[in-house]
């Protein structure tokens, strides 16, 4: 009988990066399904964000294999890692404080990237609509024409998260998306991705664990670079190991 093998939406293989003979990323391997909430919990210092680094070709691996729908990653720039569609949301909000809700979610739209784009780009109804769209996935409907740079932290967060989704990527990276949200906020966070993994994927870094719990389909515990426990938030709570190098604290 022929086993069927499966497809996974990102394949991250024996993945080990060295800084001056440390490694803060050891024989890591990892799937993502599709349409799965993968969280990445861990200590400080585990190497959470230098594993969202090396997927998104900020930091070159020194060995191993990242395999994005079967295309490997570790030999593309960081731009063509982007348009293979795969987003990176950092730890702090980037966005145009000066422009309007409007204009960030716009200058996101993929037809306006690079020169040539920007140049021909035009404010047509396809853009207004997909903008529009995007503006309620968020919760920023009533505040299109508001400059970004007054809105709330949360809020903050949510818009650059849309300025992500605006561009419809297959694989979504957040590092910490509800640092700094208040209580509603987290909760109207874990419901805007339980609604967006439509079509896609998401790869989380958290330590807010009440976050975790509601939005979670799959833990991986990192401790000092390496894989300690993985599976079911229920699981990774209850294994002696998390409990007594993270949980424990």
């Amino acid at each position: 009988m022929r086993t069927e093998v499966k497809d996974f939406v990102l394949t991250v293989d024996r993945l080990t990066v060295s800084f001056d003979g440390f490694k803060a990323v050891d024989d890591l391997s990892f799937y993502v399904e599709e349409e799965e909430i993968r969280v990445i919990i861990g200590p400080n210092g585990a190497g959470k964000t230098t594993v969202l680094d090396l997927i998104c070709g900020k930091t070159p691996a020194s060995s191993g294999s990242i395999k994005f729908r079967n295309k490997e990653l570790t030999d593309m720039a960081e731009n063509e890692i982007v348009h293979a569609g795969v987003g990176r949301k950092f730890q702090n909000p980037s966005i145009y404080e000066d422009l309007t809700v409007f204009e960030n979610l716009e200058l996101s739209f993929p037809r306006g990237h690079g020169v040539f784009g920007a140049l021909v780009f035009k404010r047509d109804k396809e853009v207004m609509d997909r903008v529009e769209e995007i503006a309620a996935e968020i919760f920023l409907s009533n505040h299109l024409q508001q400059p970004a740079g007054l809105l709330s932290h949360g809020q903050k967060q949510w818009l650059e998260i849309g300025m992500l989704l605006i561009q419809d990527p297959d694989l979504l990276m957040l590092d910490e998306p509800v640092a700094g949200m208040s209580v509603s906020e987290r909760v109207k966070t874990a419901e805007l991705l339980q609604r967006i993994i439509k079509g896609r994927s998401v790869l989380v870094i958290e330590h807010d664990m009440k976050f975790v719990e509601n939005i979670a389909h799959r833990v991986t515990v990192l401790h000092q670079g390496k894989m300690l426990s993985e599976g079911s938030m229920d699981h990774v709570q209850n294994d002696p190991k998390v409990v007594e190098v993270y949980l424990g604290h």
